[in-house]
C-alpha cells in the first residue's frame, strides 16, 4: 500500500468507506454532518469515496486527496480496468467470465469493494467509475479498456470536459509496458502506454483476428464481448467463442419479453444516459417504436438523442422529473410525444396502440432516483405493469 502505519481519514460512510474501515480500523470516517469536527489543516491521506463530488466542502478543505485505488498501488496484482459511459459493467462481467479459469476476480464499482479483493489473486478486473478516476493519482492498470464516452455525470464533474479528463486519466499514469484500448477520437491524447484505438467492433475484430459472426451478441453488447475477448487475447493469446457465448446478460439491459397479446416489450431501464438509449434503439430502427423516456438526466445535454431519433417511426412517452423538457424537445423536432409523468400512465397509453409489428421499450436516457429506488426497481415495475395488461 502507499502508506504503512500512517493515519488516514475517509470521506464518506457508504459501501466503499465501510469496506476501507474494515481494512484500516484506525481510520476516521467523515460525512457532511461531521464537518464541524473536520481538521482543515491536517496532512493525513484523505481517501474520498466515489460518490463525494469535488465541490464538497470537505474535499475543498483537504490535502493529500487519494482514491481507494491509490491505497493499494504497491500491492495491486496485474489489473484490468474497464471504464467508459456505457457497457463497463457488462464488459467487466464478460472479462471475468473469460478469465476466471485463470484465477481472476472482479470488483471495484460493482460487486466486491476493491479493499475486500484478495491480493493473492493473479488478476483483478475492476469496473472503474469516473468518480474514482477523478481522485486516483498514484496507481495504474496494466490493461485499460475504455468504452466510448458521451455526456454523463455533468452535475458531479462540472462539465463534459472534466468528465472526459477523468476517463482519460489512467493513460497519463501508464507506461510503455501497459496496454490501453481506447476510442479512436482520443488517439492524440499524450501518454506512454501501448495504445490500440478503435472506431467500432469491426476495427477490434480486425486487430485481434476475431470473427464477429461467431459471436451471438448484437450491439450494444457485441462491442462489450469483443473488448472482453481482446483482453483474453492480450494476456493468454486465446480466442474462445463458445465461452463468450455462454455469458448471460444482466436483467434490465435491452431485455426483450412478450406480453399476453404476444407484443414485444423491452426493459432497458439500465439506460441512464443519452448514449445508452441511442445504442439500445439501433437493432430496432426499422420498426415502429414506442419509447418511454425521462427521469433525472443529471444535467446532460439531451439534444443528441432527439437528433438521432427524429427521422424514425417513433412515439415518445415522457415520464419523470424532466417530462416537460422531453416534451419541449420532441415538439421542436416534430416527434410524436405524450406527456405521462408517471410510468404506469406511459404503459397504459402504449397499450392502446401497440401491435405485434411494433415494439415498446423503456429506455429512459435518465437516472431513476427521482421516482424509483434504482434502475432495477424501475425495470421491475415496468415489467409488472406490462404483465398486468389484459
Amino acid at each position: 500500500m502507499i502508506i504503512n502505519n500512517e493515519k488516514i481519514r475517509i470521506l464518506g460512510k457508504g459501501i466503499t468507506a465501510l469496506a476501507l474501515k474494515d481494512k484500516f480500523p484506525n481510520a476516521t470516517l467523515y460525512d457532511d454532518n461531521d464537518f464541524s469536527e473536520y481538521d482543515l489543516t491536517s496532512n493525513e491521506y484523505t481517501v474520498v469515496s466515489p460518490g463525494i463530488p469535488p465541490y464538497n466542502e470537505m474535499v475543498l478543505n483537504s490535502k493529500n486527496l487519494i482514491s481507494d485505488y491509490d491505497l493499494f498501488a504497491s500491492v495491486m496484482p496485474f489489473s484490468v480496468w474497464i471504464s467508459g459511459t456505457n457497457g463497463k459493467t457488462t464488459t467487466t462481467q464478460m472479462c471475468q467470465h473469460l478469465l476466471k479459469e485463470y484465477g481472476s476476480i472482479y470488483g471495484g464499482n460493482i460487486g466486491v469493494p476493491l479493499s475486500h479483493l484478495d491480493q493473492k489473486a493473479p488478476i483483478w478486473i475492476l469496473e472503474t467509475s469516473s468518480f474514482t478516476l477523478h481522485y486516483t493519482n498514484k496507481t495504474k492498470p496494466n490493461i485499460y479498456i475504455l468504452l466510448p464516452i458521451s455526456e454523463d455525470h455533468i452535475t458531479w464533474h462540472g462539465s463534459f470536459e472534466e468528465y472526459k479528463n477523468a476517463k482519460l486519466k489512467p493513460l497519463s499514469l501508464m507506461n510503455e509496458n501497459d496496454i490501453a484500448i481506447i476510442p479512436e477520437n482520443f488517439k492524440n491524447f499524450k501518454n506512454n502506454a501501448h495504445v490500440i484505438t478503435y472506431k467500432n467492433s469491426d476495427d477490434l475484430c480486425e486487430h485481434f483476428n476475431i470473427n464477429k459472426s461467431n459471436i451471438k451478441f448484437k450491439e450494444p453488447f457485441l462491442l462489450d464481448a469483443i473488448l472482453a475477448m481482446a483482453v483474453r487475447k492480450i494476456i493468454f493469446d486465446e480466442i474462445n467463442y463458445d465461452l463468450i457465448n455462454e455469458f448471460v446478460i444482466d436483467k434490465h439491459k435491452v431485455e426483450e419479453f412478450k406480453d399476453k397479446k404476444n407484443r414485444l416489450w423491452i426493459d432497458d431501464s439500465k439506460a441512464t444516459n443519452v448514449d445508452a438509449t441511442i445504442n439500445a434503439i439501433v437493432p430496432y430502427k426499422d420498426k415502429s417504436i414506442h419509447i418511454i423516456l425521462g427521469g433525472d438526466d443529471k444535467g446532460a445535454n439531451l439534444l443528441p438523442l432527439f437528433e438521432n431519433i427524429k427521422n424514425l417511426n417513433i412515439s415518445v412517452y415522457a415520464i419523470g422529473s424532466n417530462t416537460e423538457k422531453i416534451v419541449k424537445y420532441c415538439n421542436e423536432y416534430n416527434i410524436n410525444v405524450k406527456s405521462c409523468t408517471y410510468l404506469n400512465l406511459a404503459v397504459a397509453k402504449i397499450n392502446l396502440t401497440l401491435d405485434e409489428k411494433s415494439i415498446a421499450m423503456l429506455s429512459p436516457a435518465a437516472a431513476s432516483l427521482d421516482q424509483f429506488k434504482s434502475y432495477a426497481h424501475r425495470g421491475d415495475e415496468f415489467k409488472k405493469l406490462v404483465g398486468s395488461l389484459s
